[in-house]
Protein backbone atom coordinates (compact mmCIF):
# COMPACT_ATOMS: atom_id res chain seq x y z
CA UNK A 1 0.00 0.00 0.00
CA UNK A 2 1.58 3.37 -0.75
CA UNK A 3 1.33 6.37 0.70
CA UNK A 4 -0.43 9.59 -1.38
CA UNK A 5 -0.26 13.26 0.08
CA UNK A 6 -3.80 14.12 0.51
CA UNK A 7 -5.28 15.57 -1.95
CA UNK A 8 -6.42 18.98 -2.53
CA UNK A 9 -9.73 20.12 -1.61
CA UNK A 10 -11.77 21.06 -5.02
CA UNK A 11 -12.83 24.74 -5.54
CA UNK A 12 -17.03 24.53 -5.01
CA UNK A 13 -18.93 25.10 -8.05
CA UNK A 14 -20.42 28.59 -8.46
CA UNK A 15 -23.71 27.89 -8.66
CA UNK A 16 -26.21 30.50 -10.62
CA UNK A 17 -28.25 33.09 -8.48
CA UNK A 18 -31.81 31.13 -8.19
CA UNK A 19 -35.13 33.03 -8.57
CA UNK A 20 -35.89 33.59 -5.17
CA UNK A 21 -32.51 35.40 -4.60
CA UNK A 22 -33.03 37.69 -7.55
CA UNK A 23 -36.27 38.45 -6.37
CA UNK A 24 -35.18 39.57 -3.24
CA UNK A 25 -31.95 42.09 -4.21
CA UNK A 26 -34.83 43.65 -7.11
CA UNK A 27 -37.19 44.19 -3.98
CA UNK A 28 -34.33 45.67 -2.25
CA UNK A 29 -33.09 48.09 -5.14
CA UNK A 30 -36.89 48.65 -5.18
CA UNK A 31 -37.47 49.90 -1.97
CA UNK A 32 -34.04 51.78 -1.82
CA UNK A 33 -35.13 53.71 -5.05
CA UNK A 34 -38.68 54.00 -3.83
CA UNK A 35 -37.54 55.77 -0.65
CA UNK A 36 -35.63 58.13 -2.23
CA UNK A 37 -38.38 59.07 -5.02
CA UNK A 38 -40.96 59.84 -1.75
CA UNK A 39 -38.18 61.63 0.09
CA UNK A 40 -37.63 64.30 -3.48
CA UNK A 41 -41.74 64.02 -3.97
CA UNK A 42 -42.21 64.84 0.05
CA UNK A 43 -40.02 68.08 -0.42
CA UNK A 44 -41.89 68.77 -4.18
CA UNK A 45 -44.92 68.41 -2.12
CA UNK A 46 -44.84 70.21 1.10
CA UNK A 47 -43.89 73.40 -1.17
CA UNK A 48 -47.28 73.27 -2.47
CA UNK A 49 -48.95 71.93 0.65
CA UNK A 50 -47.84 75.62 1.37
CA UNK A 51 -49.04 77.29 -1.33
CA UNK A 52 -52.27 75.41 -0.40
CA UNK A 53 -52.28 76.69 3.06
CA UNK A 54 -51.34 80.63 1.82
CA UNK A 55 -54.07 82.89 3.15
CA UNK A 56 -54.53 84.30 -0.34
CA UNK A 57 -54.90 80.97 -1.92
CA UNK A 58 -58.67 80.48 -2.55
CA UNK A 59 -60.00 77.52 -1.31
CA UNK A 60 -61.92 76.29 -4.55
CA UNK A 61 -58.72 76.65 -6.85
CA UNK A 62 -56.35 73.63 -6.65
CA UNK A 63 -52.85 73.50 -8.74
CA UNK A 64 -51.58 70.87 -10.47
CA UNK A 65 -47.76 70.53 -11.36
CA UNK A 66 -48.52 71.05 -15.11
CA UNK A 67 -51.17 73.38 -14.86
CA UNK A 68 -50.39 76.56 -16.06
CA UNK A 69 -52.96 79.56 -14.59
CA UNK A 70 -53.97 82.42 -17.05
CA UNK A 71 -51.58 85.30 -15.92
CA UNK A 72 -54.23 88.63 -15.48
CA UNK A 73 -51.68 90.62 -16.79
CA UNK A 74 -48.87 90.16 -19.36
CA UNK A 75 -47.30 86.88 -19.79
CA UNK A 76 -43.42 87.41 -17.91
CA UNK A 77 -40.63 85.87 -18.97
CA UNK A 78 -39.00 83.09 -16.91
CA UNK A 79 -35.92 85.93 -16.59
CA UNK A 80 -37.54 88.97 -15.92
CA UNK A 81 -39.62 87.36 -13.07
CA UNK A 82 -37.69 89.13 -9.95
CA UNK A 83 -37.47 86.87 -6.66
CA UNK A 84 -40.32 86.67 -4.36
CA UNK A 85 -42.27 89.51 -6.49
CA UNK A 86 -45.74 88.66 -7.60
CA UNK A 87 -47.77 90.91 -10.12
CA UNK A 88 -50.73 92.82 -8.95
CA UNK A 89 -54.52 91.19 -9.60
CA UNK A 90 -57.07 93.51 -8.95
CA UNK A 91 -59.60 90.72 -9.47
CA UNK A 92 -58.47 88.81 -6.41
CA UNK A 93 -60.43 88.99 -3.29
CA UNK A 94 -59.63 91.34 -0.44
CA UNK A 95 -58.61 89.85 3.05
CA UNK A 96 -58.06 92.61 4.13
CA UNK A 97 -59.61 96.14 3.87
CA UNK A 98 -56.34 98.22 3.38
CA UNK A 99 -54.38 95.08 2.09
CA UNK A 100 -53.74 95.58 -1.53
CA UNK A 101 -54.84 91.60 -2.84
CA UNK A 102 -52.18 89.59 -4.90
CA UNK A 103 -52.79 86.55 -6.97
CA UNK A 104 -52.07 82.97 -6.19
CA UNK A 105 -49.09 81.18 -7.24
CA UNK A 106 -48.58 81.15 -11.07
CA UNK A 107 -46.74 78.76 -12.88
CA UNK A 108 -43.95 79.16 -15.76
CA UNK A 109 -44.18 78.21 -18.87
CA UNK A 110 -41.69 75.24 -17.91
CA UNK A 111 -44.17 74.18 -15.13
CA UNK A 112 -42.50 75.69 -12.25
CA UNK A 113 -44.40 76.50 -9.53
CA UNK A 114 -43.07 79.84 -7.79
CA UNK A 115 -42.91 80.08 -3.58
CA UNK A 116 -46.20 80.88 -2.00
CA UNK A 117 -47.05 85.03 -1.45
CA UNK A 118 -45.38 87.00 1.02
CA UNK A 119 -46.93 87.98 3.49
CA UNK A 120 -48.63 91.72 2.91
CA UNK A 121 -48.51 94.12 5.58
CA UNK A 122 -52.06 95.33 6.90
CA UNK A 123 -50.92 98.85 6.31
CA UNK A 124 -49.26 99.77 2.96
CA UNK A 125 -46.46 102.52 3.18
CA UNK A 126 -46.88 105.93 2.09
CA UNK A 127 -45.78 106.70 -1.03
CA UNK A 128 -43.21 109.47 -1.77
CA UNK A 129 -44.29 112.86 -2.58
CA UNK A 130 -43.08 113.19 -6.34
CA UNK A 131 -45.10 116.44 -7.71
CA UNK A 132 -44.80 119.98 -6.97
CA UNK A 133 -48.90 120.25 -6.15
CA UNK A 134 -48.20 117.10 -3.80
CA UNK A 135 -45.43 119.44 -1.86
CA UNK A 136 -47.87 122.63 -1.91
CA UNK A 137 -50.51 120.42 -0.77
CA UNK A 138 -47.97 119.09 2.44
CA UNK A 139 -46.59 122.49 3.09
CA UNK A 140 -50.72 123.90 3.39
CA UNK A 141 -51.58 121.14 5.66
CA UNK A 142 -48.64 121.16 8.17
CA UNK A 143 -48.65 122.52 11.78
CA UNK A 144 -47.52 125.53 11.12
CA UNK A 145 -49.35 127.77 9.39
CA UNK A 146 -47.43 130.11 6.58
CA UNK A 147 -47.98 133.85 7.08
CA UNK A 148 -47.75 136.30 4.21
CA UNK A 149 -47.42 139.63 4.57
CA UNK A 150 -50.08 141.57 3.27
CA UNK A 151 -47.58 144.66 2.09
CA UNK A 152 -43.73 144.71 2.14
CA UNK A 153 -42.34 147.27 4.50
CA UNK A 154 -39.32 148.96 3.32
CA UNK A 155 -36.29 148.81 5.39
CA UNK A 156 -33.98 151.85 5.27
CA UNK A 157 -30.38 150.75 5.92
CA UNK A 158 -28.01 152.91 8.63
CA UNK A 159 -26.57 155.75 7.00
CA UNK A 160 -22.82 155.31 5.64
CA UNK A 161 -20.30 156.66 8.26
CA UNK A 162 -18.10 159.56 5.33
CA UNK A 163 -15.27 159.65 7.11
CA UNK A 164 -14.72 163.40 5.99
CA UNK A 165 -18.45 163.63 7.84
CA UNK A 166 -17.30 164.51 11.40
CA UNK A 167 -19.98 163.90 14.06
CA UNK A 168 -19.94 167.55 15.25
CA UNK A 169 -20.49 168.94 11.40
CA UNK A 170 -23.49 170.85 11.30
CA UNK A 171 -25.23 169.04 8.35
CA UNK A 172 -24.25 165.65 9.71
CA UNK A 173 -27.92 164.81 10.53
CA UNK A 174 -29.17 166.15 6.95
CA UNK A 175 -26.79 163.82 5.21
CA UNK A 176 -27.20 160.34 7.04
CA UNK A 177 -31.15 160.80 6.03
CA UNK A 178 -30.80 161.49 2.64
CA UNK A 179 -27.82 159.54 2.17
CA UNK A 180 -29.58 156.04 3.82
CA UNK A 181 -32.19 156.35 1.32
CA UNK A 182 -30.15 156.94 -1.67
CA UNK A 183 -30.73 160.35 -2.73
CA UNK A 184 -27.69 161.34 -1.88
CA UNK A 185 -24.71 159.06 -2.70
CA UNK A 186 -21.01 159.20 -1.72
CA UNK A 187 -17.81 158.71 -3.60
CA UNK A 188 -15.67 155.04 -3.99
CA UNK A 189 -13.16 156.45 -0.89
CA UNK A 190 -16.29 156.50 1.44
CA UNK A 191 -15.67 160.25 1.51
CA UNK A 192 -18.97 162.24 1.16
CA UNK A 193 -16.73 166.13 0.21
CA UNK A 194 -19.52 168.20 1.78
CA UNK A 195 -17.67 171.70 0.75
CA UNK A 196 -17.89 170.61 -2.96
CA UNK A 197 -20.04 172.56 -5.24
CA UNK A 198 -22.76 170.98 -7.22
CA UNK A 199 -23.27 172.00 -10.84
CA UNK A 200 -26.73 172.25 -12.23
CA UNK A 201 -26.67 168.41 -14.19
CA UNK A 202 -25.76 167.10 -10.42
CA UNK A 203 -28.63 169.24 -8.71
CA UNK A 204 -31.06 167.58 -11.67
CA UNK A 205 -29.84 164.15 -10.71
CA UNK A 206 -30.56 164.81 -7.27
CA UNK A 207 -34.13 166.24 -7.97
CA UNK A 208 -34.71 162.86 -9.87
CA UNK A 209 -34.12 160.81 -6.69
CA UNK A 210 -35.40 163.10 -3.94
CA UNK A 211 -39.17 163.64 -5.82
CA UNK A 212 -41.79 161.91 -7.53
CA UNK A 213 -41.78 163.51 -10.98
CA UNK A 214 -43.28 162.38 -14.14
CA UNK A 215 -42.12 161.52 -17.44
CA UNK A 216 -41.20 164.23 -19.42
CA UNK A 217 -43.63 164.35 -22.43
CA UNK A 218 -41.79 166.75 -24.47
CA UNK A 219 -38.33 166.96 -23.69
CA UNK A 220 -36.37 170.44 -24.69
CA UNK A 221 -33.53 169.72 -27.29
CA UNK A 222 -30.57 171.72 -25.52
CA UNK A 223 -27.82 172.83 -27.37
CA UNK A 224 -25.09 172.22 -24.55
CA UNK A 225 -26.84 168.41 -23.82
CA UNK A 226 -26.16 165.97 -25.68
CA UNK A 227 -28.80 162.86 -26.25
CA UNK A 228 -26.13 160.91 -24.23
CA UNK A 229 -25.75 162.47 -21.75
CA UNK A 230 -25.65 160.78 -18.12
CA UNK A 231 -28.04 163.49 -16.87
CA UNK A 232 -30.16 164.16 -19.80
CA UNK A 233 -33.16 161.97 -18.02
CA UNK A 234 -33.15 164.08 -14.76
CA UNK A 235 -33.05 167.43 -16.95
CA UNK A 236 -35.85 166.93 -18.49
CA UNK A 237 -37.66 165.71 -15.47
CA UNK A 238 -36.62 168.66 -13.76
CA UNK A 239 -37.88 170.97 -16.09
CA UNK A 240 -41.32 169.45 -16.66
CA UNK A 241 -41.61 169.41 -13.41
CA UNK A 242 -41.14 173.14 -12.82
CA UNK A 243 -37.57 172.78 -10.81
CA UNK A 244 -35.46 174.23 -13.20
CA UNK A 245 -35.36 176.66 -16.26
CA UNK A 246 -33.08 176.62 -19.49
CA UNK A 247 -31.05 179.88 -20.46
CA UNK A 248 -31.66 181.69 -23.48
CA UNK A 249 -30.48 180.13 -26.77
CA UNK A 250 -31.89 176.95 -25.99
CA UNK A 251 -29.24 176.57 -22.87
CA UNK A 252 -28.85 174.68 -19.86
CA UNK A 253 -25.57 175.04 -19.19
CA UNK A 254 -24.65 171.64 -17.22
CA UNK A 255 -21.58 172.59 -15.87
CA UNK A 256 -22.36 175.75 -14.22
CA UNK A 257 -22.12 175.50 -10.87
CA UNK A 258 -25.63 176.38 -9.08
CA UNK A 259 -25.82 178.88 -6.19
CA UNK A 260 -27.73 179.35 -3.34
CA UNK A 261 -30.32 181.15 -4.70
CA UNK A 262 -31.49 179.12 -7.22
CA UNK A 263 -31.59 176.03 -4.94
CA UNK A 264 -34.16 177.65 -3.24
CA UNK A 265 -35.68 179.08 -6.08
CA UNK A 266 -36.02 175.55 -7.97
CA UNK A 267 -37.56 173.94 -4.86
CA UNK A 268 -40.15 176.85 -4.22
CA UNK A 269 -40.93 176.52 -7.63
CA UNK A 270 -40.95 172.79 -8.02
CA UNK A 271 -43.20 172.94 -4.94
CA UNK A 272 -45.57 175.67 -5.90
CA UNK A 273 -45.09 177.23 -2.94
CA UNK A 274 -47.55 180.72 -2.46
CA UNK A 275 -45.51 183.69 -1.95
CA UNK A 276 -46.43 185.61 0.60
CA UNK A 277 -48.00 189.16 0.62
CA UNK A 278 -45.26 191.24 1.87
CA UNK A 279 -42.16 189.19 0.39
CA UNK A 280 -39.52 192.42 1.73
CA UNK A 281 -40.81 192.12 5.60
CA UNK A 282 -39.89 188.46 5.07
CA UNK A 283 -36.18 188.87 3.85
CA UNK A 284 -36.19 191.61 6.43
CA UNK A 285 -34.86 188.60 8.73
CA UNK A 286 -31.30 188.77 6.92
CA UNK A 287 -28.51 191.10 7.22
CA UNK A 288 -27.79 190.62 3.21
CA UNK A 289 -31.32 190.81 2.14
CA UNK A 290 -30.04 193.50 -0.79
CA UNK A 291 -28.08 190.95 -2.12
CA UNK A 292 -30.80 188.83 -3.29
CA UNK A 293 -32.07 189.59 -6.96
CA UNK A 294 -35.38 190.84 -7.91
CA UNK A 295 -36.35 187.65 -9.65
CA UNK A 296 -36.22 185.54 -6.87
CA UNK A 297 -37.33 188.10 -3.90
CA UNK A 298 -41.02 186.45 -3.69
CA UNK A 299 -39.44 182.76 -3.91
CA UNK A 300 -36.56 183.24 -1.32
CA UNK A 301 -39.71 184.59 0.71
CA UNK A 302 -41.59 181.69 0.12
CA UNK A 303 -38.90 179.14 0.85
CA UNK A 304 -37.96 181.19 4.16
CA UNK A 305 -41.87 181.16 5.12
CA UNK A 306 -41.84 177.34 5.01
CA UNK A 307 -38.59 176.54 6.64
CA UNK A 308 -36.55 175.40 3.72
CA UNK A 309 -33.67 177.97 4.24
CA UNK A 310 -31.01 176.48 6.23
CA UNK A 311 -27.82 179.03 6.89
CA UNK A 312 -24.69 178.39 8.58
CA UNK A 313 -22.78 179.20 10.25
CA UNK A 314 -25.24 182.55 11.24
CA UNK A 315 -28.48 181.76 9.92
CA UNK A 316 -29.19 185.68 9.55
CA UNK A 317 -26.62 185.52 6.49
CA UNK A 318 -28.59 184.37 3.53
CA UNK A 319 -25.55 184.73 0.89
CA UNK A 320 -27.46 184.36 -2.06
CA UNK A 321 -24.91 184.30 -4.44
CA UNK A 322 -22.37 181.73 -2.86
CA UNK A 323 -21.98 178.71 -4.54
CA UNK A 324 -24.21 175.66 -3.11
CA UNK A 325 -22.25 172.84 -1.32
CA UNK A 326 -23.33 169.42 -1.50
CA UNK A 327 -23.80 169.77 2.36
CA UNK A 328 -26.05 172.85 1.80
CA UNK A 329 -28.12 171.30 -0.62
CA UNK A 330 -28.79 168.26 1.13
CA UNK A 331 -29.67 170.33 3.95
CA UNK A 332 -32.65 172.35 1.87
CA UNK A 333 -33.91 169.04 0.21
CA UNK A 334 -34.16 167.46 3.58
CA UNK A 335 -36.41 170.40 4.32
CA UNK A 336 -38.29 170.69 1.04
CA UNK A 337 -39.37 166.51 1.69
CA UNK A 338 -40.57 167.46 5.89
CA UNK A 339 -42.75 170.19 3.81
CA UNK A 340 -44.43 167.26 1.62
CA UNK A 341 -44.52 165.34 4.77
CA UNK A 342 -42.39 162.63 3.91
CA UNK A 343 -39.20 163.06 6.42
CA UNK A 344 -39.53 164.26 9.70
CA UNK A 345 -38.24 167.36 10.98
CA UNK A 346 -34.95 167.85 12.68
CA UNK A 347 -33.88 170.01 15.23
CA UNK A 348 -31.71 171.97 14.36
CA UNK A 349 -30.35 176.17 15.01
CA UNK A 350 -29.36 176.89 11.36
CA UNK A 351 -32.93 176.62 9.94
CA UNK A 352 -34.58 179.78 9.27
CA UNK A 353 -38.32 179.86 10.45
CA UNK A 354 -39.92 183.31 9.70
CA UNK A 355 -43.61 183.71 9.63
CA UNK A 356 -45.46 186.67 8.63
CA UNK A 357 -47.29 186.79 12.30
CA UNK A 358 -50.92 188.58 12.41
CA UNK A 359 -51.02 192.20 13.49
CA UNK A 360 -51.73 192.37 17.18
CA UNK A 361 -53.89 195.35 18.54
CA UNK A 362 -52.34 196.93 21.62
CA UNK A 363 -54.13 196.16 24.29
CA UNK A 364 -56.12 198.10 26.72
CA UNK A 365 -55.09 199.26 29.77
CA UNK A 366 -57.15 199.93 32.93
CA UNK A 367 -57.39 202.90 35.33
CA UNK A 368 -56.19 200.86 38.25
CA UNK A 369 -53.35 199.88 36.02
CA UNK A 370 -52.34 203.22 35.69
CA UNK A 371 -52.51 203.77 39.42
CA UNK A 372 -48.98 204.59 41.27
CA UNK A 373 -47.76 201.22 42.64
CA UNK A 374 -47.36 201.34 46.23
CA UNK A 375 -43.78 200.07 47.39
CA UNK A 376 -43.84 197.80 50.53
CA UNK A 377 -41.14 197.63 53.10
CA UNK A 378 -39.54 195.16 51.53
CA UNK A 379 -39.33 195.77 48.17
CA UNK A 380 -42.30 194.32 46.18
CA UNK A 381 -44.85 196.07 44.40
CA UNK A 382 -48.54 196.24 45.55
CA UNK A 383 -51.93 196.89 44.23
CA UNK A 384 -51.96 197.79 40.52
CA UNK A 385 -48.66 196.93 40.02
CA UNK A 386 -46.68 194.15 38.42
CA UNK A 387 -43.25 192.40 39.68
CA UNK A 388 -40.36 190.28 38.13
CA UNK A 389 -38.11 188.61 40.31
Amino acid sequence: MTNKPPSEPESSQRTALGFDEFIAILVAFTTIGAILFWSLSRRDSSLDLNGLLSPSSTPSSSVQPNQVLPSPTAKVEPNAVPKNVLPYSPSEPIVEPTTPSFPTNSATPSGAVLPSNQVIPTQSPQPPVSSSTEVESAIVSSALPLVTPAKQKSIIPPPIAFNDVPTDFWGRRFIDVLSSRGILKGFPDYSFRPNQPVNRAEFAAILQKAFEQKQSKTAIAFQDVPAKFWATPAIDQAISAGFLKGYPKQSFKPQQNISRVQVLVALASGLNLQAPTSPNKILSVYKDAKDIPAYATSKIAAATTNGLVVNYPNPQLLAPNKVASRAEVAAMIHQALVKQGKLQAIPSQNIVRRSNPPQQASPKISPEVLQTPKQNPNGKLSAGGSSQQ
